[in-house]
């Protein structure tokens, strides 16, 4: 936190800063002080070449016949979230696996960073959970137009399916409503936890620096993980919202979509 400057954060700044400054310059944006790139970003710098290079060490690892333990978390890790995708949406919810299950991990790890001696948590920013709820805002979204084509999908925010045409001018703008608060839903409910429990470590810490504020951060282990699931499993039940499918009984009474089907997962 900018109340105690981090040693890496200086670090970073001291190589990449003036690089940095120079590049937004002739773009017109003109930064003064020595943290021109701020904590939260250099964290999530952090998370993603480790997640990067923790990927490629694993991939050149990976064995069928004799997993390591770290493959076997992975892997149940993997299959939870998969679980968990094909229980919401069905067989075709294993397509949206990456984008979910990456996020997933990028905001476990950040709540997670917190804890450690000299970092911080980028989900303690509130640009960085913004930017996550407006990827997974989008993601579902297009989604949601890609399965149904454009117009069934607008027409399903004015005209709920089995609600009579009439009331479209009063719930379109109802739905549009209720699909923009997801954002501030989303993003408030992850920075506002982590901020505060930041916050509280840290004063903790500045009274008594040792044993008081340990139960806090165990507390941190739960609640950090608790609402990187949370956000998970929104992103799971608002993608499930985006891409169902209304189903009506044809004259031969037959079950048939009345919008596209989604595809079967390759």
């Amino acid at each position: 936190m900018k109340e105690h400057p981090l040693l890496i954060v200086e670090a970073v700044n001291a190589v990449l800063g003036p690089l940095v400054a120079a590049a937004l310059g002739p773009l017109g944006f003109h930064v003064e002080g020595h943290e021109v790139i701020p904590p939260y970003l250099v964290m999530v710098l952090l998370i993603v070449a480790g997640l990067t290079v923790l990927s490629l060490v694993v991939r050149s690892r990976l064995s069928v016949d004799n997993p390591g333990r770290l493959q076997i978390l992975m892997e149940d890790a993997v299959r939870a979230v998969l679980g968990l995708l094909e229980e919401w949406i069905g067989p075709g919810g294993a397509r949206f696996l990456p984008l979910v299950a990456t996020l997933g991990l990028f905001i476990l790890t950040g709540n997670y960073m917190g804890l450690v001696p000299g970092l911080m948590s980028p989900t303690s920013s509130i640009n960085v959970t913004l930017g996550c709820a407006l990827t997974i805002w989008v993601y579902y979204h297009f989604q949601g137009i890609k399965t149904q084509g454009v117009v069934a999908y607008v027409k399903h925010f004015a005209v709920p399916p089995g609600a009579p045409v009439f009331i479209a001018p009063i719930m379109l703008p109802i739905e549009i409503i209720s699909h923009l608060s997801r954002v501030l839903s989303l993003s408030l409910r992850l920075f506002g936890n982590i901020f505060g429990e930041e916050m509280v470590i840290v004063i903790l810490f500045s009274i008594i620096p040792f044993l008081v504020p340990l139960p806090m951060m165990f507390l941190g282990l739960v609640t950090g993980g608790l609402q990187a699931f949370i956000f998970v499993l929104l992103s799971i039940i608002y993608l499930q919202g985006a891409v169902a499918v209304e189903h009506h009984v044809d004259e031969h009474g037959h079950d048939a979509p009345s919008g596209h089907e989604a595809p079967a997962a390759a």
